[in-house]
């Protein structure tokens, strides 16, 4: 297999959010450099060395850089889409400019490349036990029983492949009743709410923090033949733009939310407020050693827990208003 070298500029003092947002969507191996170790390597007095290799010597004026190797595969890609949103987060977060650029490089590869041979990765995908998810290049077979759900590679984060979009969808097919209001938060490209609406939902509200999602989950809804009026999407943070709640509105009987678990965790005060009594709450997004965090934290906040799925490590589960 290969991989791509994926390295992230920050500071000393945002070495935390960054790795923290990395293990928070399952990438557990990261390599840091830090000009501050290299100070702190002259400062050990109790130190006994007599010279300093070329690798410490390289750390005395570098700029402060979270490296990570992702598969260059559908889901390698899927997670480099994920970061760039993490990315963009943090960034609104940082008000004090605590936390350097927050920006990245690729190395082995050029991101338009990888994304523009992501074809011989996204094959057809049945999810659940209605629905098809399916690039516009491939064909499906005549008398084909399930509802076809079409989306292409692009920058936004959702095309099925990942674990999280396949229990989300689960769960969705599950819950979900003929008339549903649906609430996606943290939409990507839209395939949770899309999908919601081919399996009998009556209306859909996408959010995200990014304007390039928003605009690709509203292309993605026009591709798969909702119109403008069943499908509305909004950019924007929930979490400290009151205005964007007031204009979501309440009453929706099912809300998902496929993100990661410090997100949900921000989120999970205002969850309530956007759905009717009896409603559904999804969230996936979960990996498996912050489980028991997520989900008490949501029980906490008054919400009955239905059920838990988990596939190689992710986690996402059903809860009732």
């Amino acid at each position: 297999m290969n991989w791509v070298e994926m390295d992230i500029y920050t500071t000393t003092e945002g070495i935390e959010a960054v790795t923290g947002s990395l293990l928070g969507m399952g990438i557990n191996g990261f390599v840091i450099k830090d000009a501050k170790d290299f100070q702190d390597f002259l400062d050990d007095k109790d130190g006994n060395w007599d010279y300093i290799d070329d690798d410490l010597m390289g750390l005395k004026n570098c700029e402060t850089t979270v490296t990570v190797y992702l598969p260059e595969n559908a889901q390698g890609l899927e997670n480099l889409e994920a970061m760039k949103l993490e990315l963009k987060a943090l960034k609104m977060r940082d008000v004090n400019n605590e936390f350097g650029r927050l920006e990245y490089e690729l190395k082995n590869v050029k991101e338009e490349d990888w994304a523009n041979n992501w074809k011989q990765y996204f094959k057809p995908l049945c999810v659940g036990e209605k629905l098809l998810i399916k690039p516009s290049w491939e064909k499906v077979a005549e008398g084909e029983k399930r509802k076809i759900l079409e989306i292409d590679p692009a920058s936004s984060f959702g095309t099925g492949q990942h674990n999280t979009t396949q229990l989300c969808l689960e769960l969705v097919e599950k819950n979900l009743h003929e008339g549903d209001r649906i609430l996606d938060l943290g939409c990507g490209s839209g395939i949770l709410s899309i999908g919601a609406l081919l399996l009998g939902a009556e209306s859909a509200t996408a959010v995200d923090v990014d304007e390039n999602s928003v605009k690709i989950a509203k292309e993605n809804a026009e591709k798969n033949h909702i119109s403008a009026e069943k499908y509305t999407a909004y950019c924007g943070n929930i979490i400290d733009d009151k205005a964007l709640v007031e204009q979501i509105g309440t009453g929706y009987d099912l809300l998902c939310a496929n993100i990661v678990a410090d997100v949900l965790i921000g989120m999970s005060g205002i969850f309530g407020g956007f759905i009717k009594d009896g409603g559904t709450l999804i969230v996936s997004g979960i990996i498996d050693q912050r489980k028991d965090e997520v989900l008490d934290r949501l029980k906490a906040e008054g919400f009955e827990l239905i059920e838990i799925r988990e596939k190689e490590d992710w986690v996402a589960a059903s809860f009732r208003k």
